[in-house]
């Protein structure tokens, strides 16, 4: 099972002190605190995702970033997705007020997703057009 932030928002304080607090950690203190969390020494760790120990230690003082492969083997080791382990909160996925109309797409047919995916893309199209074109109109009028 995979970590999901969503089931911690619940209006309690103290949760979302530790929500703002995980979405603010580095990719190195999330990996110590991840498996610390799990019980797990750095060799078992190590041993759990088939690198060598000091692959990891280098990981967690970072001195070294782990492959996509291993990357893939350490978020399903700790139980997490690989976007919890790399990216802050703000950096990536749907914001809560579009939560229930994501959730509501799961349950369409592959065309329907398709039906969706191609009014996205066209909308962010759209919207990258017309910011290219506001930048562009105000860098004439500057010069």
């Amino acid at each position: 099972m995979y970590f999901d932030r969503t089931v911690f928002f619940s209006g309690d304080s103290i949760v979302n002190h530790v929500l703002i607090w995980w979405s603010i950690m580095p990719f190195t203190s999330r990996l110590i605190a991840l498996r610390k969390q799990r019980g797990l020494s750095q060799q078992a760790m190590a041993d759990a995702i088939g690198i060598h120990a000091n692959s990891w230690k280098k990981y967690e003082t970072a001195q070294a970033q782990p492959s996509i492969d291993v990357l893939k083997k350490i978020a399903v080791a700790l139980h997490v997705s690989t976007d919890f382990l790399l990216f802050d909160e703000h950096e990536r996925g749907p914001g809560d007020d579009f939560a229930l109309e994501f959730e509501a797409i799961r349950e369409f047919s592959a065309e329907e997703k398709q039906t969706v995916r191609d009014l996205l893309e066209g909308l962010i199209l759209k919207h990258q057009a017309r910011r290219w074109s506001t930048r562009t109109t105000a860098q004439r009028t500057s010069a």
